[in-house]
């Protein structure tokens, strides 16, 4: 069965003074915070006290990169973890205030989507810290199920602390290494519930990958990805002529270079055509699309197919349900339908990703819009927090 991965490439080892699951050390002490005395001696000199490691402060610092397959520090969003039962773990998050991406277009919120990058990231780290799961592996994310609360995504004076209880599910208990798990994580800002997801994830050695993959192990053709291409494909959508594309608020976004979608001549449909130079969707080199490329373009699709006109109040995801199929590559176009059904009043956008007439990817979105009263009722629980620290 092939499937959507979230694999790394070329990471180095981490640095040997980070630990998985303790605390990590600063590279310095504060010198305001030490505490030493000199003594005379005989010859006149003096000598400091060492200082007791046990005594000094604990610190704050993400968990190593390499184990949530991320190339950059800046997106690394675990900050800790402790285990709490046999298969539960307490994690610690932080979410920056200003994020290149993942921010709603009026700077207000937090996206949706930095919920479900941070359960990827909490599956990926809690299997190669804690189950034993050797690096260089690779990881297919099979299904995300996320259901967050735009009330609690307000951006405050300060970056967001999070707190995530996590728990695995084996699917196969008797094996040595937990290689195909489900993950249950509830992210939590100030006791309050921000996020909840499900997420099942499979584990391969890099030989069984280079065998699932083979002979697509090619990397993206920078000066044809990101462009409409028909060459190869079997559907008729690229060779009528293109609309033009319209401006990036049609998406839900605000900068061009962050749009994954290209308008095609029939309705409700584009055609995926990401940035590949994107330096948060395609952090490292894969050899396929990555799946928070498809998780974008659903978002995409579904504001452009919801909110054609876009409204003063952002549009936030508020359930999201994806199945990664298969394997989505570079080189061969992908073509991105919506339809909308509507139960009690909330609008669910249907999204199916398709590659010569194969689906490799599908989701549901649901969609909620912001309020006054939903901002209000954040940043007055984000005060009250920042004035306690």
């Amino acid at each position: 069965m092939t499937l959507l991965t979230v694999h790394q490439h070329n990471h180095p080892s981490p640095a040997t003074t980070a630990t998985a699951t303790g605390p990590h050390p600063a590279a310095e002490p504060d010198p305001t915070t030490q505490t030493s005395t000199e003594t005379k001696t005989g010859t006149g000199t003096s000598a400091k006290t060492p200082v007791d490691p046990t005594r000094m402060p604990r610190l704050t610092t993400t968990v190593p990169r390499e184990y949530v397959h991320r190339s950059t520090l800046a997106e690394v969003f675990l900050t800790g973890c402790e285990q709490t039962g046999n298969t539960h773990y307490t994690l610690t998050a932080q979410w920056p205030r200003a994020h290149t991406f993942f921010t709603t277009p009026d700077g207000t919120h937090h996206h949706p989507l930095q919920a479900a990058e941070t359960i990827r990231q909490t599956g990926i780290y809690l299997a190669h810290a804690e189950l034993g799961i050797p690096l260089g592996h690779h990881f297919l994310m099979r299904n995300l199920h996320l259901t967050t609360h735009p009330q609690h995504l307000t951006i405050g004076p300060t970056p967001t602390d999070l707190t995530l209880t996590a728990t695995y599910t084996p699917h196969h208990p008797h094996t040595k290494r937990p290689t195909d798990f489900t993950m249950h994580i509830t992210i939590t800002r100030n006791g309050h519930p921000t996020a909840t997801g499900t997420g099942r994830f499979t584990c391969l050695t890099p030989t069984t990958y280079q065998r699932l993959r083979h002979p697509h192990t090619t990397t993206p053709d920078t000066t044809t990805v990101g462009t409409t291409s028909t060459s190869t494909s079997t559907s008729d959508a690229g060779t009528q002529h293109q609309p033009p594309n319209p401006p990036p608020t049609h998406y839900g976004r605000t900068l061009p270079h962050d749009i994954v979608l290209t308008p095609t001549p029939h309705p409700h449909t584009w055609q995926l055509t990401p940035n590949p130079h994107h330096p948060i969707l395609f952090d490292h080199t894969t050899d396929h699309i990555p799946g928070m490329v498809l998780l974008e373009a659903a978002h995409q699709a579904t504001t452009a197919h919801t909110h054609p006109t876009p409204t003063t109040h952002p549009t936030h995801p508020t359930t999201l349900h994806a199945t990664f199929h298969h394997y989505t590559e570079h080189h061969t176009p992908t073509y991105i339908t919506t339809h909308t059904t509507t139960n009690d009043q909330a609008p669910t956008t249907h999204i199916t990703a398709h590659q010569n007439n194969t689906t490799v990817f599908t989701a549901q979105l649901t969609t909620h819009t912001s309020t006054d009263t939903d901002t209000d009722t954040d940043t007055d629980t984000t005060q009250k927090s920042a004035s306690s620290r």
